[in-house]
């Protein structure tokens, strides 16, 4: 079983990564930047309390997420990398006294500037024209959004620089004055209104179509060369000044200081000013000025050691909670949310904040009646902080969660070692219908094209479609009569969901959506079960008490020097296990998936290997020939795995372009390392 820091750790990496798809891919931000600060810092205290807890897919080692597949995938020549964050003063002068110990520098002069709250970006130009602009995305990997860059005004489509090429990185934000005027326009028009500058900004630059992105009123601001073929000034402020020769805006804000002193005064300095500012910022930004210390410094995995971001206080006021109710999310987790008596905070009248889930509402201790304290900074949702002053509190004024869903009246569950309580009703929840579908046709679960998030939404609220299974009933004539969709389109996307048809179980299982159901989790399920029927069948308290009795032979085995047996679905563990038990005894979720059985044709595929004859793949640099999604394929076609880590229980390295640290481990540890052609050739004999 699970240890409790282990659990805890586990729960924190899924959480964040959720809401880094959220604010980064889908614009579409569930907590504040406050709480998922908290969330952050929770984590990195774990794994540094607990090194084993330390893995390469946690959020403290990479930024972001992952692009959307509607672009083309740009990587970054220099990885745009996060930066560190600082709450307090004592935490500034730390990372001054470890940046002054690092240089063995007596003091140290910063360039500071303000944090912007939109999208960072990348330009590259070669022979002074823009080629290239992209997004940060998972930091190594963007999404190529030239054409819409290309209409941002202020950013200039040929420079008058020295050097064959220049990658500048910056901000596209939005004036609050300007995102105002956008609402104001969007209400007369009876369009949607956008809720902070940031995601109006964000949007707008990851729009599909650069004429809805010229229409915006996008502003940006560089502060930082990554790459240049011509040299640079000695310092990062004058290199600011340099790009403002070129024809870049560069903040005229920024400022350089000396010492902890410097940079907390410039910190106050802003933060009187952050209301009168034009734009919207969380914070400021502290750099080592001269650019060998800067190189000298380096990185940390996921930050430089040469910068901090010191954030500002959330905005917080008082008001009455006139009640809680109960909201479910697209992925069936039940949130508490209180109704406010109206109140300004943050920029905009709140009436709703949320509360997390029943653990934060009890820890908080929050009653209907109560007078509480609202943090709001500009996020999409606000919280509620802490009761100010206890109300009335009868009987009926506590709050208990419901033991059914109120969209669907289905029974919720909260599975062990999760905070969340949710609907059970996956596949038939109203409310999780959208997200369902969404998920059902994702490129790495049935791979439906054409089906998006406009169409799905209509689909949904027509109630066209109710259930998965009846994608397979839609007809071309009634999606053509839908919004932005002809008959050329309706006949495409009829075309691939007939297509899906033909799917092999761990796709079709990882497109169920079931809690804690990944890919891996998914293929895993597939070679043990190799069809549907015995999947459905399955005794998972006999599959989990099998496991534990074999783990424990296999621990005498070992002492007398035998071979071990093999663990039946290794590497899915008992919450994973509880969790499939209770979608799959919901009974709307087993009829849809029985009419689902009777509709896809299920391919077969590679058998299963024995653990010990299992290879090892880990992939490093670009392959000409293929992705790395295709080759991570091409190996588990074969009954192998693909790991992100080097170390000695690695069969293969495959090394293509530009491989970077794990080439070096591997050469370190003596990993076999081969090449894109002579891997193919290993694969074949495999």
């Amino acid at each position: 079983l699970m240890k409790a820091p282990e659990k805890r750790a586990a729960a924190l990496r899924a959480a964040l990564e959720r809401h880094n798809r959220l604010y980064y891919v889908e614009d579409a931000p569930e907590i504040t930047d406050a709480e998922y600060d908290r969330l952050f810092q929770e984590l990195c205290d774990l794994e540094r309390e607990h090194p084993a807890l330390r893995s390469p897919d946690s959020p403290t080692q990479r930024v972001g997420a992952p692009p959307l597949p509607e672009f083309a995938e740009v990587r970054h020549r220099v990885p745009m990398l996060s930066i560190g964050n600082a709450f307090d003063e004592e935490e500034v002068r730390a990372f001054d006294r470890r940046v002054r110990e690092a240089l063995g520098a007596a003091a140290v002069e910063y360039a500071a500037e303000p944090k912007f709250d939109g999208l960072a970006v990348s330009l590259i130009y070669r022979g002074g024209l823009l080629i290239q602009g992209a997004t940060r995305g998972d930091g190594s990997t963007g999404e190529d959004i030239t054409p819409n860059l290309r209409t941002v005004r202020s950013i200039p489509l040929k420079v008058d620089s020295s050097g064959d090429l220049l990658e500048v990185r910056g901000e596209v934000l939005m004036y609050r004055k300007e995102f105002d005027e956008l609402n104001a326009r969007q209400r007369e028009a009876g369009e949607k209104e956008y809720v902070n500058p940031r995601n109006a900004a964000a949007g707008a630059v990851r729009q599909l179509d650069s004429r809805i992105t010229a229409g915006r009123p996008l502003r940006f601001f560089a502060y930082a060369v990554a790459h240049s073929s011509a040299p640079l000034p000695p310092t990062h402020s004058a290199t600011l000044q340099r790009l403002a020769q070129f024809g870049f805006p560069v903040c005229a804000d920024i400022d350089t200081v000396q010492g902890a002193e410097g940079l907390l005064q410039y910190y106050e300095r802003l933060g009187s000013r952050r209301e009168r500012l034009p734009y919207a910022i969380d914070g400021v930004v502290y750099k080592v000025n001269r650019l060998d210390w800067q190189e000298k410094l380096g990185y940390v995995s996921r930050a430089p050691r040469f910068a901090l971001a010191h954030k500002f206080p959330a905005e917080e006021q008082a008001t009455e909670v006139l009640g809680v109710d109960v909201q479910v999310g697209r992925t069936g987790i039940l949130t508490p949310v209180a109704r406010l008596k109206p109140v300004f905070v943050g920029g905009a009248t709140v009436t709703n904040a949320t509360l997390h889930n029943e653990d934060e509402l009890r820890r908080k201790d929050v009653w209907t009646g109560d007078t509480v304290v609202v943090r709001r900074a500009g996020d999409v949702i606000p919280e509620v902080v802490r009761v100010q002053k206890p109300g009335p509190r009868r009987p009926a004024d506590r709050f208990d969660m419901p033991k059914a869903c109120p969209v669907c009246h289905s029974p919720v569950v909260r599975m062990a070692g999760e905070a969340a309580t949710r609907c059970t009703g996956g596949l038939f929840c109203k409310a999780q219908r959208k997200q369902t579908l969404l998920h059902y046709a994702s490129r790495r679960a049935m791979d439906i094209e054409g089906l998006g998030e406009k169409l799905v939404d209509q689909l949904v609220e027509k109630n066209l479609v109710k259930s998965l299974a009846d994608l397979y009933g839609l007809k071309s004539e009634a999606l053509a009569a839908l919004d932005r969709m002809g008959e050329t389109s309706s006949s495409s996307v009829v075309s691939s969901i007939d297509h899906s048809r033909n799917a092999t179980l761990s796709r079709f299982i990882f497109g169920l959506g079931i809690p804690g159901v990944g890919e891996e989790v998914a293929k895993i399920l597939e070679k043990h079960f190799g069809k549907l029927e015995p999947f459905m069948a399955a005794d998972w308290k006999a599959i989990s008490a099998e496991k534990e009795s074999i783990r424990k032979e296999n621990v005498r085995r070992k002492k007398r020097g035998e071979p071990a047996f093999d663990v039946p679905l290794e590497g899915i563990g008992p919450e994973i296990m509880e969790s499939i038990e209770k979608f799959l005894h919901e009974i709307h979720n087993k009829d849809v998936i029985q009419r689902l059985d009777k509709l896809i044709r299920f391919e077969i595929s590679a058998p299963g290997r024995r653990v010990s004859d299992v290879k090892t793949f880990v992939l490093t640099g670009t392959l000409a020939g293929m992705s790395r999604d295709e080759a991570k394929a091409a190996i588990e076609a074969k009954g192998h795995k693909v790991a992100s880590a080097v170390s000695k229980r690695t069969s293969f390295v495959v090394a293509g372009e530009d491989a970077g640290s794990k080439l070096e481990k591997a050469r370190a540890l003596g990993v076999r390392i081969v090449g894109e052609h002579e891997f193919l050739d290993v694969l074949k004999t495999l």
